[in-house]
């Protein structure tokens, strides 16, 4: 089962990261706006938010393990669908692709808490360890795919044989022990939980750390160009930053499993992440391998905000309730922040104002985790 959902999450940032490692030579190629690029890196973020509030429903109507395959099948489809064609095309194969993650996110966490009750914090690490090596993968290797193939969208295109692979494999592990229970639709407190106060803690505590990751990781690579860092070194730090999620996720989950409250890691990653881009504000050229180690060590936000949706929750129903609000709230919400940033720099001419607005933001979401960390239910 661990297999299985590693396989999966390996899939769901590829799409993300493969399409900012050469957005530069994308633009060029298409001759589009800085404010469709800015559209673009909005576009994952904003599908995760809307296609998330399907995911219950799916789970219900085909069992979570089916849920979880027409969901990779999209993202295939989707991968291919944004290379054959001009910006609409991008655009449309791109939201098509998030919309089979958006599903992906909110349900695998569920199987996870029904299938693995007494090691959450551990396969959550796993999880979240395998998304962030896809991530840094899909960094790393597409500018030397684009050198390879001579073409953007064969390198970025290529990603669609990996999360084809991962279908297969689910498919497969599919008959052999994986949930297949509809998720109920009973809640076990009998409220909803738009009424409870950690529920929307958790809730925007999850949009504003989504948000910063997905900011980092659509113009992390175009921020260290303007400071003079060569295009491959700078796709190279992008990936950095994504592998550092991999043994970050594997330490957090399951050291913060080990607490009833969560508030201390949440602060020490919410110090570590504001010097990190403090660094990339001030001095982006002086020490960027610094900087990015510094930032990706942080993005251990995110898998510690998943694991909280389980230790929150004392159901499994609850976990998918939790899950959906709480990723497609979140996503929502963080979707601002990729095209907000690109247009602020387009507007200043300069990166300074939107490094500045995402340390205030940092401040706010380590506030948020300090409170969604005291250990309660909702």
């Amino acid at each position: 089962m661990a297999i299985g959902v590693a396989l999966a999450a390996a899939n769901l940032r590829p799409a993300v990261t493969s399409l900012a490692s050469v957005l530069g030579d994308v633009r060029v190629s298409l001759g589009v706006s800085t404010t469709w690029a800015s559209l673009l890196t909005a576009v994952p973020t904003l599908c995760f938010g809307f296609a998330a509030f399907l995911a219950p429903w799916l789970g219900r109507r085909l069992g979570v393990a089916r849920a979880v395959a027409w969901s990779l099948l999209v993202l295939t489809v989707g991968l291919v669908l944004r290379v054959v064609d001009g910006p609409a095309a991008v655009l449309g194969g791109t939201f098509i692709a998030c919309a089979g993650i958006a599903v992906c996110n909110v349900l695998i966490p569920v199987v996870v808490k029904d299938s693995f009750p007494g090691r959450v914090g551990l396969v959550t690490g796993v999880y979240t360890a395998a998304l962030a090596a896809g991530a840094a993968l899909g960094a790393a290797f597409t500018p030397a795919l684009e050198s390879a193939f001579g073409s953007w969208r064969l390198a970025v295109g290529a990603w669609a044989f990996l999360s084809l692979a991962a279908l297969v494999v689910w498919l497969a592990g599919a008959r052999h022990g994986f949930s297949t229970r509809p998720v109920s639709r009973r809640p076990v407190a009998g409220r909803s939980l738009f009424r409870s106060p950690l529920a929307w803690v958790i809730t925007v505590f999850f949009g504003l750390q989504s948000l910063l990751a997905y900011t980092v990781m659509g113009w992390l690579p175009q921020i260290l160009g303007d400071a003079g860092v060569d295009r491959t070194t700078a796709g190279l730090l992008l990936a950095i930053t994504m592998v550092l999620g991999v043994p970050v996720s594997l330490i957090v989950p399951p050291l913060a499993t080990r607490w009833a409250g969560q508030s201390g890691v949440v602060l020490v990653l919410g110090v570590v992440s504001i010097l990190g881009v403090l660094g990339l504000a001030l001095a982006p050229a002086a020490a960027p391998g610094l900087w990015v180690v510094l930032i990706g060590i942080g993005m251990g936000m995110f898998p510690l905000a998943l694991v909280m949706i389980s230790l929150r929750t004392s159901s499994t129903a609850d976990t998918a309730r939790l899950s959906a609000m709480a990723q497609s709230i979140g996503y929502l919400i963080s979707a601002a922040g990729p095209f907000a940033f690109g247009v602020l720099r387009g507007a200043t001419g300069t990166w300074t104002l939107s490094m500045f607005l995402l340390v205030a933001l940092l401040v706010l979401v380590t506030a948020l985790g300090w409170l969604a960390g005291r250990p309660r239910t909702v």
